[in-house]
Order: structure tokens, then C-alpha cells, then sequence
């Protein structure tokens, strides 16, 4: 779907929504399972609908979503035109795209060497074709959540096409209905020590570096509509450690381009902290290199976690507001940023509150508020924030557009043939 095409559904989906309130099902007030903190519909009543994030970002042409469980979304429900499901409702409101949190991955995917379980994923594509949301594929390849059996099965060669079949199989079930695929997650670590920062995973080591191309090529392949997006976290930050991995990433980036592998864009992760170093002008700065090379941006994971921050509910509900309104604001406003998810959409299910580490429980043993919505469906100060950034993003856009230059635009980094790459006839 193109961005034309993104606005004139925007267009008459507002126009539906403000004509004739009572007919929009997904969006009337929710009815609730559990007690929920007053004044709930006063507040409920003012983020559903034309003031909901869904509503703000189709406004602004920016697709906003979640991360989604899709085995407890009330599908039925929603074919049905109501559900009493209150993560049902809210996912149904606020998101305009959705993403599997876990189940495209392949451990969910792939319960043996030669069987595929496509139950929860056409699961989320069934909700998302109910609910006219867009769907992010997430992930192709990733040296996590690989399978149980895939540690002796898979070998230097059979790695090729375990990843190229795979890819074709999931990739291409789905052809034409993915906004864009994570093809490639995580590929970069400078502590494991390799002079070009890529990590040490199961797929370096049974395939080489030619993995990460092979996974692209393959891909775009099975899914050419799809925009193809290596995803990837802790290049937020202005800090010595994430500078260094955010250049290995640009470094990666270029290398691809130049050897003309189709990667249309870049995911940035964004699990930011509510304490310590904020994000600022090195990742502004790297946005704008990606779009040198005609690459869109994607803001693919975010929440705020606040495992070391002193505090109650409220000093968390203030500080992540904070970090959403900051990090928003400065990143939403380029125009190469092309789409907005939280890594869920409500505390009740965040993964921040189901992970029993160290950089996840707070001390206190109270739970993490990382997300807009809290442990009771109810909108915290992050839901406003980044409603108010959205529309701030909007209002800059459309001043750039007013000022932009007709001239076209150099772009520096043209692809050009490697000899010995595996995108070279030589």
C-alpha cells in the first residue's frame, strides 16, 4: 500500500467514523471485565474515534500501531461487530498496523524441521482484514527463538536452504498483504569483535556474512510488494557504545545498498529507558543517512522501561510520558520516518512485565508502566504524549512540504557492482 493510497482509506475512514459515530463498532466505548480506576469513561470517551492514536496517525499518513498476542484477540467478536474483550477493543481503536510479538517467529512457526503451524499468524491477518489494519511481518531471520531442533539440524549444508525455504514458505503465504517484513533482525553486535560488527549468531557461523543478503534477495522474491526492513536495537542513544553499533549499522547498510540488495528500510527498535542518556542528534543524523540511500524508517518496538526508576504509578506515568514526548518529537517530524508501534499496547500484557531479569524487575516489585494504555485498559500520560507528537509531526510535515525544494535530490550512494558478491555475475 502507498502512501497515496494510505491517505484516501485514512480519508474516508475519518470521514465515516465523524458522520456516523454509532455505526463503527470497533470503536464505541468498550464494555469492561474488571473494575477499572474513576473517572474510566470520561477518559475512555476521549482517546476512542476520531481522538485515538489510530485516528491521529491516519491524519498524519503515519500508520501507528502495536505489538499483538493474536491467540487472545477476540477474533470472533470482532467479525461480529462487538466484543467484551477490553485488549480486543483497544488494539481495535488505537492501531492502525499491527505486528505478532512472538508468533511469526520460528520457534512459533516452525514446531519441526519439516512442519509449519500458520494457526496464530492467520489468526493476525484474519483480525487485521476484520479491523482494516496493515500488518508489519516480524521475523524472517533472527539468531533468537530458533526452534528446539534446529541446533542439530541445521548445518553449513543444509543452512541455505533451511533459511531460503523458510522465507519462500511464510514470506510467500502472506505475499501482498504485508505493509513490510522484517526480514532481517539484529544482525549487528561490535562486542563479539568482528572488524565489519556483525554477530556471532547461528546464521554467521553456518552461512557467513552472505546470510544477510541471501535473506533479502529471497524475500523480496516471495513477497515483492512487501518493503523489506532490517530491524535492530540500541542505536538510539548518543552514547560511546550505541554510536559505535549505530555506525556498524549505517556501515551494514551501505554495504548492502552498494551492492544493490533490496532493503527498502530500516526498523528502529526503541525500547528506550526512563533513566539515564536520552536520544538525540546522532540518531537524528542517522535517520537522514538512511534516507540518503532512499530508505524509509520505522519506529517498530517502542516502550519505556522503568526497572530503575524510584518511584510510584505516578513518578512512572510521568517519566515515560516524558521519554515518549522527547523521543517522538524528534524523531516523528523527518520525513523519511514512515511508520510508528509500541511494543504493545497495554501493561496487562507487556513483555516488560513477564520477564523475570534483571533489567526488567523493578525492586520495588510493583509493575512496569512501559506502554500507552495501563494494567486496566485506561490511557496514561504516554497515550497523550505521543498523541500530541503525532500531531506535531503532522504540523511540521506539512510546513516542509509547503517548503521543500523542486530541485531533485543527489543521492550519494548509488548501488554499483562488487566483484565476488554474491549480487555480482563475476
Amino acid at each position: 500500500m502507498n502512501r497515496r493510497t494510505f491517505a484516501m482509506q485514512a480519508s474516508a475512514w475519518l470521514l465515516a467514523a465523524g458522520a456516523a459515530p454509532d455505526a463503527w463498532p470497533f470503536f464505541r466505548k468498550k464494555k469492561k471485565q474488571q473494575p477499572a480506576p474513576a473517572p474510566a469513561a470520561p477518559a475512555l470517551n476521549s482517546v476512542v474515534g476520531t481522538a485515538s492514536l489510530r485516528a491521529h496517525g491516519l491524519l498524519a499518513a503515519l500508520p501507528v500501531g502495536c505489538a499483538v498476542v493474536p491467540e487472545i484477540l477476540d477474533l470472533e467478536g470482532a467479525r461480529a461487530g462487538k466484543t467484551s474483550d477490553p485488549y480486543t477493543q483497544t488494539v481495535l481503536d488505537q492501531a492502525g498496523i499491527l505486528v505478532a510479538e512472538n508468533a511469526m517467529k520460528w520457534s512459533a512457526l516452525r514446531p519441526t524441521p519439516a512442519g509449519y503451524d500458520f494457526a496464530a499468524s492467520d489468526r493476525l491477518f484474519d483480525f487485521a482484514h476484520v479491523g482494516g489494519q496493515l500488518v508489519r511481518g516480524h521475523n524472517l531471520c533472527w539468531h533468537e527463538q530458533l526452534p528446539a531442533w534446529f541446533a542439530s539440524v541445521a548445518t553449513p549444508e543444509n543452512a541455505a536452504s533451511l533459511l531460503t525455504q523458510h522465507i519462500q514458505r511464510v514470506a510467500g503465504r502472506y505475499a501482498g498483504r504485508v505493509q513490510s517484513w522484517d526480514v532481517v533482525n539484529e544482525a549487528v553486535h561490535p562486542p563479539d569483535g568482528r572488524p565489519d560488527g556483525l554477530r556471532n549468531s547461528p546464521w554467521l557461523r553456518l552461512l557467513g556474512p552472505g546470510y544477510i543478503e541471501l535473506a533479502f534477495r529471497t524475500a523480496a522474491q516471495a513477497d515483492p510488494q512487501a518493503r523489506l526492513t532490517y530491524n535492530d536495537y540500541d542505536i538510539e542513544l548518543d552514547t560511546p557504545d550505541q554510536e559505535v553499533k549505530r555506525g556498524q549499522v549505517l556501515l551494514l547498510l551501505r554495504r548492502l545498498h552498494a551492492r544493490g540488495i533490496p532493503v527498502g528500510a530500516v526498523g528502529i527498535q526503541s525500547h528506550l529507558q526512563a533513566t539515564g542518556p536520552q536520544p538525540g542528534a546522532g540518531l537524528v543524523q542517522f535517520i537522514r543517512e538512511v534516507a540518503s540511500m532512499g530508505m524509509e524508517v520505522y519506529i517498530t518496538e517502542m516502550d519505556v522501561n522503568t526497572h530503575a526508576l524510584p518511584g510510584d504509578a505516578a513518578a512512572q506515568d510521568d517519566a515515560v510520558a516524558l521519554v515518549y514526548d522527547r523521543y517522538l518529537r524528534l524523531v516523528l517530524p523527518e520525513p523519511n520516518v514512515k511508520a510508528c508501534l509500541t511494543w504493545g499496547i497495554t501493561d496487562a500484557h507487556t513483555w516488560l512485565n513477564q520477564t523475570p531479569k534483571p533489567w526488567a524487575e523493578r525492586p520495588d516489585g510493583t509493575r512496569q508502566r512501559p506502554l500507552p494504555f495501563d494494567d486496566h485498559y485506561q490511557p496514561v500520560k504516554a497515550f497523550y504524549s505521543m498523541r500530541d507528537a503525532i500531531d506535531a509531526a503532522r504540523a511540521a510535515t506539512t510546513r516542509n512540504a509547503v517548503a521543500a525544494p523542486t530541485a531533485p535530490q543527489q543521492q550519494p550512494f548509488v548501488p554499483f557492482a562488487v566483484p565476488g558478491s554474491p549480487s555480482s555475475p563475476h
